[in-house]
Formats: structure tokens, sequence, C-alpha cells
């Protein structure tokens, strides 16, 4: 592709907005399916449970949002992938999982002409990561809220 330096730069912006709307809306659904699925569950929550059940109700949060995440950085791969921006599909996806997680190891880069695309990857995994923190840290206090709603139900009995 022949594009001049601003072709290119409405090249990354084009494709880092598609991107991250793509996967901030992903990471919305998956949010959502996980507090449908807590308020499922939390149908049949029991008083008494215990921390191993409040424990599992954690893990299966996490797991969750590894699973969204995932996804996400596998979309990224395929994006680097099909614009050329990595010889193979590895190479892409090792590239993605470094760049969303802002750890950005440096041994892999990018062609220069896609350079700021793969830099909106950071910014929009940092982001996607503080939105999961907060939803994780909401369901944290949320159980130990309950368990604390529990506790006093009990010592009124």
């Amino acid at each position: 592709m022949s594009l001049g330096p601003h072709g290119w730069m409405l090249a990354n912006f084009a494709l880092a907005t598609f991107m991250v709307g793509l996967t901030v809306t992903i990471h919305f659904g998956g949010l959502l399916a996980l507090l449908w699925l807590l308020r499922e569950r939390g149908r049949r929550f029991r008083p008494n449970e215990s921390a191993a059940g409040q424990g599992a109700v954690i893990l299966f949060v996490v797991l969750g949002l590894v699973a969204t995440h995932t996804i996400e950085i596998w979309l990224y791969a395929v994006a680097y992938f099909l614009i050329g921006g990595m010889p193979d599909f590895e190479t892409a996806l090792y590239f993605s999982t470094t760049s969303f997680t802002t750890l950005g190891y440096g041994d892999v880069v990018l062609d220069h002409h896609w350079r700021l695309f793969g830099a909106i990857e950071g910014a929009n995994g940092l982001l996607l990561f503080g939105w999961s923190t907060a939803f994780l840290f909401s369901v944290t206090a949320r159980l130990r809220a309950l368990e604390h709603s529990w506790l006093e139900r009990e010592d009124r009995q």
C-alpha cells in the first residue's frame, strides 16, 4: 500500500477506532453477561453460604474476565495479521498480548506504518483492565456486604 504519511495516520486511526469500539462493546457485553449470571445465581444464594461458595463466585468472575480479555486480545491479533503487520498469527498474538497488557517487551515490533495502532491497543487494554478491576472490586464488595447482612440476621435469631 502506498499511502502518504497522513494516509497512514488516518488508516491507523480508522482501524484503532473500529477496534476500540469493538472491544469496548465486547467488554460491556461480557460484563453484562457476568452480571446476569451472578443475579441468576444470587436468587439461589443462601444466607449461610460458605466462604468456599463466595470464593467460587469470585473465581467465576475472574475467569469470565480472563475469557473476555482473551477474546479482545485475539481480535487485535487477527487485525495485526490481516493488515500484514506481523509475519504469522503466533507472532501477532504474542505482540497483541504484550501490547494489550501494556507489558510491551519490544522484542517484536510493528512495521513503522502501524505503530500508532499498536500504541492505541495498549491504551485500550489499560482502560479495559481498569474497568475489569472496578467490576471485580464491586462484586467483592457486594459479597462482603451480603456476608455482613447475613451475620447481622444470624445475630438477631
